[in-house]
């Protein structure tokens, strides 16, 4: 395992028993049987370990639902899907979830709450897109209310399994939420949240990634993966990315070979954006 990585998931332990404030890279060195030498190799500060332990958590649940909402070609499954992917991604990622909405509420660190809030503006242009391919100009008027009322359900029924450990079926809580959110977009008649009050109160999203930036991730990831059929996949993404030579369908499936990958789920979703997928 790198050294990086290690922090990371030795400092996580620690986040879920004391929060962020309470401990100290003292205490984590201590847990990961490291110096704090070695500790400031990998990160400046706890604060950018904090940053890198929310942009990894946040990238995976992202490409989770697009990756889901993407590859569903029924339309009578892609609600269902989308449920099923946004909270198989929340129990599995539980504990930190459980941090991130704790500390959201008592954190003043700017850089944080601009990290979360930027991809939670990536979700809703994922549920966004799913809400106008089901519906289209049926619900020109109320998507962005839509939106927040899909939101809502994400936030409150994660609670139920979050904090009151109630026992969690998959298949029921998404067939249930379909038929919600089915109901809303057929009966709702009021809008309230418009497209010029989303814009009044939405922070400017950071620049869009770019093909350079793409490559650079690329190899990064290159370099960590032991070779495997996910490594020579990525190497002939790569390649395609710089000289286009290979078909859609053999883009989709060396796409599909990466997606499960845990280091590969932000780039293949980048990838999936890119290509057009």
């Amino acid at each position: 395992m790198m050294k990086k990585q290690l922090i990371m998931e030795k400092a996580l332990e620690l986040f879920a028993e004391q929060g962020f404030e309470a401990t100290s890279v003292q205490q984590i060195t201590e847990h990961c049987g490291i110096s704090k030498g070695a500790f400031y190799l990998s990160f400046k500060s706890k604060d950018e370990l904090i940053l890198a332990l929310i942009d990894n958590f946040m990238m995976q649940i992202t490409s989770d639902i697009d990756c889901s909402v993407r590859n569903t070609n029924d339309d009578g499954e892609l609600l269902y899907n989308f449920y099923y992917a946004t909270f198989n991604a929340f129990h599995k990622h539980s504990d930190f979830v459980k941090i991130i909405i704790k500390e959201q509420t008592q954190s003043f660190n700017k850089e944080l709450i601009f990290k979360i809030h930027y991809y939670n503006r990536l979700i809703e242009g994922i549920i966004l897109s799913m809400i106008e391919r089901l519906y289209g100009e049926e619900v020109k008027y109320i998507k962005y209310d839509l939106i927040y009322c899909i939101k809502g359900f994400m936030n409150t029924y994660s609670e139920l399994f979050l904090f009151y450990n109630l026992p969690l079926d998959l298949n029921k809580l998404s067939q249930s939420l379909v038929e919600k959110t089915t109901i809303l977009a057929r009966y709702t008649t009021v809008p309230f949240i418009s497209q010029e009050l989303i814009q009044m109160f939405k922070e400017p999203m950071e620049e869009e990634v770019t093909k350079e930036q793409i490559l650079e991730l690329a190899e990064e990831k290159i370099g960590e993966i032991e070779e495997s059929i996910e490594k020579e996949s990525l190497i002939l993404l790569k390649q395609h990315l710089l000289e286009p030579t290979l078909s859609r369908a053999i883009v989709k499936g060396l796409l599909e070979n990466i997606r499960n990958h845990s280091q590969c789920k932000w780039i293949s979703y980048l990838l999936r954006r890119y290509f057009e997928f």
